[in-house]
Formats: C-alpha cells, sequence, structure tokens
C-alpha cells in the first residue's frame, strides 16, 4: 500500500503555484503590503487549493521583534500606482531578510502631503526599527522623522550631509556608465529629461548627467536640456511643447526615469521622429513596461531587492550594537539594460 504524503504545504510552494516571491506570498497571507488585487487574489486562490495552513510561529509570546517599512506618498507624482512594482520589489528583499533575521516585517502606508499625522503616531515608536519610503521626502522632512526613532533607515533618496541612515542606488556612478554607452555608441548630441517634481533622486541624476558630460567633453546645448512633469501624461504633453518648439532635437536622450520616457517617446513618435532610427531614448528604473513599448526600452534596472534586504542588515546591526555607531550610507549600483529605443551610430 502506497504511504500516504502527509506533509504540510509550504508557503513556497503556495508561492509557486501563484507565479509570485515567497515574500509576497507572506505579505499577501498577512494581509499586509501594497500588493495589486490581481496578485492577492491568485495568492489567495493557490492557497486554498492547496489547502494551506500557515505555520505556529515558532517565537514565544510576547517576544516577537518588528519592523517597519513606512511607505509615505506626500504628492503622488512618483509613489503612485505606475510604481507599485517597483516599491514591491523593495518589499521583497525587506520581507525575505526580515524573516531571516527572525523579525516580522509590517507594511503601512501614509498618503498626506502633512506629516503630521505620522509624527503624533506610534508608527515611529514601540518598535525594534523603521524603513521609510524616502522617495517624495524633503531634507527637513529626513531630519525631523530621523529624529523621532532610534533605529531609521531611509531607502529611494540620499542627502550625504545629514546624519541620517540611508541605503539607495549609486546614482553617480550608474548615469555615468550611461554616458560612457551613449559617447560610445557615437552620438554627437546628448539631450538630457528631467522633471521639475520635488524628487531627490531627479536631482542627483541630473547633476550625475552634467558631471558624466563634463567629464568625458560632452557639450550639452540647453535646448536639450527638459524638464517635465514625473507623470506619463504630463511628461508627454510638456515634452512636445518643448520639442514643437524647436527646429531640431538631439541625437540621444537621457531621461530622469522610465515614466519620464515613456513620455518623452510618445511625443517624440507623434512629431514624426522614428525611434531609434532618428533619436535613441535611455530610462532609469525598468519598470515592467519598459520592456513591453514599442519599441522597448534601454533603461537602468535598479537593484531593489538587494537595496531592501541591505536596509533591515543596517537596522539588525544598530539593533545589536546600540546607538553608538555613527550614521551609515550605502549606495549600490544599478546597470544598463539596452533594448531596442537605443542603436549606434555607424562608424565613418
Amino acid at each position: 500500500m502506497d504511504k500516504i504524503d502527509t506533509k504540510p504545504v509550504t508557503l513556497r510552494q503556495v508561492a509557486e503555484s501563484a507565479g509570485v516571491s515567497a515574500s509576497t506570498a507572506s505579505l499577501v497571507l498577512n494581509a499586509k503590503g501594497d500588493i495589486p488585487k490581481a496578485t492577492r487574489d491568485r495568492v489567495l486562490e493557490a492557497a486554498s487549493k492547496l489547502n494551506y495552513t500557515p505555520r505556529a510561529s515558532k517565537s514565544k509570546p510576547g517576544t516577537t521583534r518588528t519592523l517597519r517599512f513606512i511607505k509615505i506618498s506626500k504628492h503622488g507624482e512618483t509613489v503612485n500606482r505606475d510604481h507599485n512594482h517597483f516599491i514591491s520589489d523593495y518589499i521583497d528583499g525587506m520581507s525575505m531578510e526580515a524573516t531571516r533575521r527572525d523579525y516580522a516585517l509590517e507594511v503601512v502606508t501614509y498618503n498626506d502631503a502633512d506629516l503630521s499625522g505620522l509624527l503624533s503616531s506610534s508608527d515611529l515608536r514601540n518598535l525594534h526599527g523603521a524603513i521609510i519610503l524616502g522617495t517624495e521626502l524633503s531634507e527637513n522632512d529626513i531630519q525631523i522623522l530621523a529624529g523621532c526613532g532610534e533605529h531609521i533607515v531611509f531607502v529611494d533618496t540620499f542627502y550625504p550631509q545629514l546624519n541620517a541612515n540611508f541605503v539607495d542606488m549609486d546614482n553617480d556612478q550608474t548615469v555615468f556608465a550611461v554616458i560612457c554607452h551613449i559617447k560610445d555608441a557615437g552620438f554627437a548630441r546628448v539631450g538630457f529629461v528631467g522633471s521639475n517634481s520635488d524628487v531627490t533622486n531627479f536631482r542627483l541624476r541630473e547633476d550625475a548627467f552634467h558631471r558624466a558630460c563634463d567629464k568625458l567633453d560632452i557639450k550639452v546645448c540647453n535646448q536639450d536640456s527638459i524638464s517635465v512633469a514625473a507623470t506619463r501624461d504630463g511628461a508627454y504633453k510638456q515634452a512636445k511643447m518643448h520639442l514643437e518648439a524647436q527646429d531640431s532635437i538631439a541625437d540621444a536622450y537621457f531621461c530622469v526615469n522610465d515614466i519620464v520616457a515613456f513620455g518623452m517617446m510618445r511625443a517624440l513618435q507623434e512629431l514624426g521622429y522614428a525611434i531609434p532610427a532618428d533619436v535613441s531614448v535611455y530610462g532609469f528604473d525598468n519598470l515592467p513596461m519598459s520592456s513591453l513599448l514599442s519599441p522597448s526600452l534601454s533603461t537602468v534596472d535598479v537593484p531593489k531587492q538587494q537595496i531592501g534586504a541591505m536596509a533591515v542588515r543596517l537596522l539588525d546591526d544598530m539593533i545589536i550594537n546600540g546607538n553608538s555607531q555613527p550614521s551609515m550610507k550605502v549606495l549600490v549600483t544599478g546597470r544598463l539594460i539596452l533594448r531596442k529605443s537605443t542603436r549606434r551610430v555607424p562608424a565613418r
């Protein structure tokens, strides 16, 4: 008689059945995280079909160590539905590392330009540590929030002069690599598409772009530097208005993020320019839609899961070593992914 397999279904089996990571499945089954409804439905359906039963916690009652990820959307120009996948990757990295280090990870969201509700709540207190999404936070916001708790790390922003802990992408090195590729590709005229949205990483990428061009002896004309909204429609409308007023365009444009690149590409195509035959476009972030555009977008892939995991490691070190450590600032380099929106100029 065959032996019946009575092993309990694991979280990883549920995740594989739903086509998601184990950390995403964990967030769904614990009703946490900013996970798209379609993904949640897939995970819950898989758990039901497999008769998944969560294992009892090994921790003794009252001994659970808790870290909290606080997602703040002050104006929603960048922390919005278009970037949910981007932020979910941060959460995946945090969740896997938190589990490995025996922490529980909680996720809370604040959609308000006024941070007074967060400052007056207990979300920065009664915790072992907090990770705060700093995408839309100002320098003053960072200073205030950094003083509200003993163990706080900010991700997706960077202020080298502040006495606070940061984990962010290395904008300088990554942008320099992109501009090196643009020069090697043979483009004589290079443009930049930035954003007027209040996002520190946008400013850091713009500064890095100009430093890289100076170092590589690339002259950038004023007419080839554009500042647009950070939303897809806003970027498209403002880029089109700018381009219509010009009698010529650059050979290649580096865009401050993928959403801006989407808008720029649409504007160029509506004005009759072929991509990449007439002009090449580079983005930054590698959002899922980037590979589905026509043509697909060359862009920078940000190691988001590694950034999330690193933030948890920093918190764990701070908790273990107490408050005597100096502030920590960690930068993680991205990589350029070449797709069909860019080409090389044939050598003469």
